[in-house]
């Protein structure tokens, strides 16, 4: 347990996050003692939470996460949340389908074994409700009262919906002209809901200057001022991954990338679960997707560069409009150390992903989806990706929240009299 003072406040409170100890800068290694801090003080690096993690027997550890929730509370020993967490009220995400594609192996040519880890599951339908629990349990820690983020749309419905579960106000940003689904379910919620006029980085810019503004006290910004916490949540995506593949590592895995958050803490995960001894240490490969119209980290992994050039963003993958990526460096780091590769797939690309797992596999995901099959199909066809490994494809939200997408080529069939001689004549009868 550490002792920390809130920022903004002249209070000093003890705070409970389970095995987190401390928050370590990516760049520098200064540590600090935990609280609502996303910025090294000497470097101004990210930070992220420092852990004393479980010691001792690994199998006696698995056992005691197979014994749990059916949700990423079964991994809070291993999370910077209470040992109480499950008690609480929150939304309890998590644990989602491994779904086997064999219908779309079969449609790509992978022989090695593809899973889709299908995240349109969770309580508000993507994988934004994992990082928005952990950050809600940050929230309560530090004394906050009001929840909120900058968002491309599926943060802002995951902090509305979680802030009514916990009894907290909710108030988010996002850009003015995001997809009317999304618009719709952060409103529903009953917090504020308010559109800014530009794109996400403005909003992101916008919510900085708010944090540091006394408008802003007492206020828990998830992917901001909490981002360090938030960020561990999308460590239970790699967690639950080699938990259904009967605690292996997959070979291979492909991920969204909007701000890269979620690659690099699926990479953190699979290394925790080394070092703790529940997976064995073998070669696994991190491969990055993004959309052609907003692909600052695919434009920097095949320039060979360090540095990812800011994007203004043009595509219909809205939830993946990032363009100045606060991740990009690391991820360009973790798919060359792993072997990997950053790739993009264009809008058209993307539409025909989407219907293309929807068709095999019966599974609707949103755009992000469609890029992370799209680019999956790419690099397997250029010999990137190796098709007799098993690889791991990830859907992080469902395509009802994307509807534009798809509707213009996906309509009824035909439109006949409630007769089977029209139906014989709309020529549907089966052969």
């Amino acid at each position: 347990m550490a002792v920390q003072t809130i920022a903004g406040n002249a209070t000093t409170a003890s705070v409970d996050l389970g095995p987190a100890v401390a928050l370590s800068c990516r760049e520098c290694g200064e540590r600090f003692d935990l609280g609502p801090l996303f910025a090294c003080a000497s470097c101004f690096g990210p930070l992220e939470v420092a852990y004393d993690l479980p010691a001792g027997d690994p199998e006696a550890l698995r056992k005691r996460i197979e014994a749990g929730p059916d949700n990423i509370w079964r991994y809070a020993p291993l999370l910077p949340v209470p040992a109480d967490v499950a008690d609480k009220p929150n939304l309890n995400p998590g644990f989602t389908k491994l779904v086997k594609a064999d219908n779309l192996a079969r449609e790509l040519g992978v022989t090695g074994g593809l899973y889709v880890k299908d995240d349109s599951g969770n309580p508000t339908h993507s994988f934004k409700d994992r990082v928005v629990a952990i950050a809600v349990e940050a929230a309560r820690a530090f004394g906050f009262t009001t929840l909120s983020c900058s968002s491309t749309g599926n943060l802002a419905g995951a902090v509305g919906a979680a802030a009514a579960r916990a009894g907290l106000r909710s108030c988010v940003f996002i850009p003015h002209d995001l997809e009317q689904g999304k618009v719709v379910m952060a409103a529903v919620y009953g917090g504020e809901l308010v559109g800014i006029e530009g794109n996400y980085d403005d909003v992101n810019r916008f919510c900085s200057e708010l944090i540091g503004d006394p408008l802003g006290e007492g206020w828990g910004f998830v992917n901001v001022n909490l981002r360090p916490y938030y960020g561990e949540g999308s460590k239970t995506l790699a967690y639950e991954i080699c938990e259904q593949l009967g605690w292996r590592l997959p070979d291979q895995i492909v991920i969204p990338i909007a701000s890269g958050s979620q690659l690099t803490k699926i990479d953190k995960g699979f290394q925790e679960l080394i070092r703790l001894g529940l997976v064995e240490d073998r070669p696994y490969r991190i491969f990055g997707a993004q959309a052609e119209g907003c692909s600052p980290v695919s434009a920097a992994f095949k320039a060979g560069h360090d540095v990812v050039r800011p994007q203004k963003p043009n595509t219909i993958a809205k939830s993946l409009a990032i363009g100045n990526p606060a991740d990009g460096p690391y991820v360009l780091d973790i798919a060359r150390r792993t072997g990997g590769a950053v790739e993009d797939v264009d809008d058209e690309q993307v539409v025909d992903a989407i219907k293309l797992l929807a068709r095999t596999e019966g599974i609707f995901g949103e755009t992000a989806g469609g890029v992370t099959v799209g680019v999956t199909k790419k690099l397997i066809e250029a010999g990137v990706i190796d098709p007799a490994l098993t690889t791991v494809v990830l859907n992080t939200g469902d395509g009802l929240k994307t509807l534009d997408a798809v509707s213009s080529t996906s309509q009824a069939t035909a439109t006949i009299k409630p007769s089977l001689d029209a139906f014989r004549a709309a020529g549907l009868a089966s052969a």
